[in-house]
């Protein structure tokens, strides 16, 4: 068997490299040879595979993206609970340190959205799925008995999503004291208020 990677396995490959070149260089500021050097390849070796370095970018970004809402749906799909499903939501969502790498991805991500129409487009799809993805655990729980919702369900979750990135961000800019954990219960609170559950603590 060969030993060489498949056109598939080296395409990863050159998205992590190229997330890695993002988080070093910036969205705007990562050049070919940045990806190239990452990846441990020649610069041309990269354009085989991605002609259009742009496309390259935008993947990885997608690519970055998947944890905010493609693994967190799976994760909840594991609970039965929407109370505890709305909790592994709210913790799932947030950095899990100052130079969780993923969010900086973001935090780039946002910060060329102003100029790039395609990153913008990007952003907006994430926000709306993740809106999507509490307001069907909102109605859920609702239905079900569990929350006593005190408004309507789309404007609890943009509020949600929206507190996820404000304390996300505090998190990655090493604010003295909100860190993961207390950027979780400080969400939570505002969730108990508007569901009328306690929401019980997960493990984080």
């Amino acid at each position: 068997m060969s030993s060489r990677k498949s056109r598939a396995d080296r395409r990863v490959d050159l998205i992590e490299a190229a997330r890695r070149a993002i988080l070093r260089h910036g969205t705007q500021g990562v050049h070919l040879n940045h990806v190239a050097e990452e990846a441990g390849l020649t610069s041309g070796a990269v354009l085989y595979h991605y002609p259009d370095l742009s496309e390259l970018l935008v993947e990885a970004h997608h690519a970055g993206m998947e944890r905010f809402y493609e693994l967190r749906v799976k994760r909840v799909a594991q609970c039965t609970d929407p109370a505890q499903k709305l909790v592994v939501t709210i913790r799932s969502g947030l950095p899990v340190g100052p130079d969780d790498p993923g969010v900086r991805l973001l935090n780039e991500l946002g910060g060329a959205a102003a100029r790039n129409r395609v990153y913008a487009v990007l952003l907006t799809t994430l926000y709306d799925r993740q809106v999507a993805m509490y307001q069907s655990i909102l109605d859920t729980g609702a239905a079900l008995g569990v929350f006593t919702l005190v408004g309507d369900s789309l404007t609890i979750a943009r509020n949600l999503v929206a507190l996820e990135d404000a304390y996300g961000y505090r998190i990655t800019a090493r604010h003295p004291v909100i860190g993961p954990a207390e950027a979780a219960e400080l969400i939570m609170s505002y969730a108990r208020t508007v569901t009328g559950n306690e929401l019980a603590p997960a493990a984080p």
